[in-house]
């Protein structure tokens, strides 16, 4: 078993032990507790009270964090024409039709987000196997695939992210970074629990939030006190 770190230690002392936190204590606290090497990313973390094994359970959507992740987003987009044009003109790091496909094939993957337009998703749909295991597979339902590319890129690099319950019913996702003020991780929080509530799937039953952290890179879990989510 890892041993943990001086810095961990010191931060998990700062914690009140059987405490649950409110989400504006949580990330004070999270910003306390932050590397102070680095601007630490800040997530969170929740456990559904779903059964992901089952389709009419899968909780899965994106929001658009009211300020951003505090990271620019690398987008990849496969179309041709004017739709490249436009991705292009959005901002797109990458924009290419089979000569990407080809480079995405052969395990290029240094990118954030993949959006595509429909037509060429017969030949995108053929990198699941890249894709797929890292979330950055474009589905409709997600919005990268579509036709307007150029609005899926602007929305990406805005602070758009994309969430998605695991195989253990868990969802993880960045709602910032610990330089923010208090307030603005707040309520980057409020915004994405507001999506995950909306995307609650009604045969679902009991709790529905049933645990949560927030955490920083490197730094302890602190639980969140779901009674107030």
């Amino acid at each position: 078993m890892a041993t943990k770190s001086k810095a961990y230690r010191a931060a998990a002392e700062k914690m009140e032990e059987g405490r649950f936190y409110t989400p504006n204590e949580a990330v004070g606290l999270a910003r306390e507790t932050g590397s102070k090497n680095f601007n630490s990313t800040v997530e969170v973390a929740l456990k559904l009270g779903v059964d992901p094994r089952k389709a009419d359970q899968m909780v899965r959507g994106t929001v658009i964090l009211p300020h951003g992740t505090g990271k620019t987003a690398r987008v990849i987009v496969f179309a041709t024409g004017p739709a490249a044009d436009a991705a292009i003109a959005a901002g797109a790091d990458e924009v290419g039709g089979d000569e990407l496909i080809e480079k995405v094939a052969a395990g290029y993957t240094s990118f954030d987000s993949a959006v595509s337009t429909p037509e060429l998703m017969g030949k995108v749909g053929r990198l699941g196997k890249v894709l797929g295991p890292r979330g950055l597979m474009p589905n409709p339902k997600t919005g990268t695939v579509t036709t307007d590319v150029a609005k899926a890129v602007t929305e990406i690099k805005g602070g758009k992210i994309e969430f998605r319950v695991d195989k253990h019913s868990n969802v993880h996702f960045i709602v910032g970074k610990a330089a923010f003020p208090v307030e603005q991780l707040e309520e980057n929080i409020k915004a994405a629990l507001d999506e995950i509530t909306r995307a609650k799937p009604s045969s679902a039953k009991g709790r529905y939030i049933q645990k949560g952290t927030v955490t920083t890179t490197f730094g302890p879990g602190i639980p969140l006190d779901v009674n107030v989510l």
